[in-house]
């Protein structure tokens, strides 16, 4: 049996890299895509091989054929649609970060709890080599007792950079 997945909010982190994961899952089926763009989201389904689209998120998840949501809208949008999600008794998985702060999460996993269908987040990097390597060295003791740590990731931020927005979940700073 094959999860058949819809996807909320298919731009530039679905385009190259969850939704052709959908595809070539081994038990997953990408059959439907959301973006409020309708022609955005019709030219994502057509490029890869989807077969509905749609430009509002409840006609997606009351889809019949959805038996899952991935959503990856920006983050001040995860809380209302994770909700709709758990409403329609259909499991989700988040794109991180899942929400904009802990009470944000914490809703969203009551809602699930209570509705009784799983939820997920997409912490992929948790098997990422250099993570992996990081993780058995804590385990094994290697580096002592770890009373802080500090993690700078360089890269120059774009226009779709997160941080910009505080709708997308970053600082306003």
């Amino acid at each position: 049996m094959k999860v058949r997945w819809g996807i909320l909010g298919c731009g530039d982190v679905c385009e190259v890299k969850s939704g052709p994961a959908f595809q070539q899952a081994p038990g997953s089926e990408l059959v439907a895509v959301m973006r409020r763009d309708g022609a955005k989201a019709q030219d994502f389904a057509k490029r890869h091989g989807v077969a509905r689209w749609y430009d509002d998120a409840d006609a997606l998840i009351g889809d019949p054929e959805v038996d899952a949501v991935y959503i990856a809208s920006p983050p001040g949008s995860h809380l209302e649609l994770a909700s709709k999600v758990a409403d329609a008794g259909k499991p989700a998985y988040v794109e991180k970060p899942m929400a904009r702060n802990a009470a944000e999460c914490r809703k969203m996993i009551d809602r699930f709890e209570a509705a009784g269908v799983p939820l997920f987040v997409a912490y992929y990097r948790r098997r990422v080599p250099r993570f992996v390597k990081v993780a058995e060295l804590l385990d094994a003791g290697s580096l002592g007792t770890v009373r802080r740590v500090s993690y700078v990731y360089r890269e120059r931020a774009g226009e779709s950079n997160a941080r910009q927005s505080t709708l997308r979940g970053g600082d306003p700073a």
